[in-house]
């Protein structure tokens, strides 16, 4: 069962300075960057969050090109939520992407980015290598779980899907590998909103980073490249080098079958 509502006030009030501090430790740990685990090359689209566009992503993508992988941008402006230019043109930019390299993508969602991702692999699974999500609440089962909700619902007379909650409801597993990264500190949807059911391609990662710092904050970074840096068809789970354990906490219990969702 998902416990409470949003996040607490303070970490949400927090937020822009501890994603600044997030940076910094990014900043620090940029000559550790060798490390990383390098690419095989494969094409990796990165989807931004909510009122975010592909300035967002930049240190991110930047980071994943220079470990070897051919990096885009969504290439559609400010995401405000599913529009008809949103719906169309993610599709359109997979089709284009997956016809130029004529190989599978992964793909890396941040937030609302992340449940577009999760859409996509459902929707075209040939055409997705594995998904990867940062602070994505797809398990939200209430609006009030997210701090967000109010800034999306803004923008809903422009939106052509409209799903109701919850928005997972079924639990079915996607069709694709998939990695979920969250943080406890997350200070604009409730983290267990972002837990993936375990299974034999699926995985929760925790982290502690904030909600705005998650694209750039070391621990996730070096998350990400060791998840798209696995032979593709040979998905393991994630097991951090022992010099960096501590930097990820033991991921929390799976997330809420149906039945339970429905009773929060």
């Amino acid at each position: 069962m998902i416990r409470g509502d949003g996040p607490a006030l303070p970490l949400y009030l927090s937020e822009p300075g501890r994603a600044m501090a997030d940076f910094g430790l990014y900043l620090a740990a940029r000559p550790l960057m060798p490390r990383l685990p390098q690419g095989d090359g494969h094409p990796v689209l990165v989807l931004p969050g909510l009122m975010a566009d592909d300035a967002s992503t930049r240190v991110l993508r930047a980071t994943l090109r220079r470990l070897g992988y051919r990096v885009h941008g969504w290439q559609l402006g400010r995401n405000i939520g599913p529009t008809a230019a949103c719906v169309a043109g993610m599709r359109d930019r997979l089709d284009d992407l997956s016809d130029r390299y004529g190989r599978p993508l992964s793909l890396v969602g941040w937030s609302l980015g992340g449940i577009f991702a999760r859409d996509l692999a459902r929707r075209t699974p040939d055409s997705v290598r594995q998904v990867v999500t940062l602070g994505s609440p797809f398990r939200i089962t209430r609006h009030s779980q997210s701090r967000a909700s109010r800034v999306f619902d803004r923008y809903s007379h422009l939106h052509v899907e409209h799903r109701s909650l919850p928005l997972e409801p079924d639990c079915t597993p996607l069709p694709v590998p998939a990695t979920s990264i969250y943080s406890h500190l997350d200070g604009i949807v409730h983290w267990q909103t972002c837990l993936e059911t375990p299974g034999e391609r699926a995985e929760n990662i925790a982290v502690m980073a904030s909600h705005l710092g998650l694209g750039h904050h070391p621990a996730a970074l070096w998350a990400i490249a060791d998840r798209l840096a696995q032979p593709e068809g040979a998905w393991r789970p994630f097991r951090p080098p022992v010099f960096l354990r501590p930097a990820f906490p033991r991921p929390d219990v799976p997330a809420p079958l149906a039945g339970e969702a429905a009773a929060a």
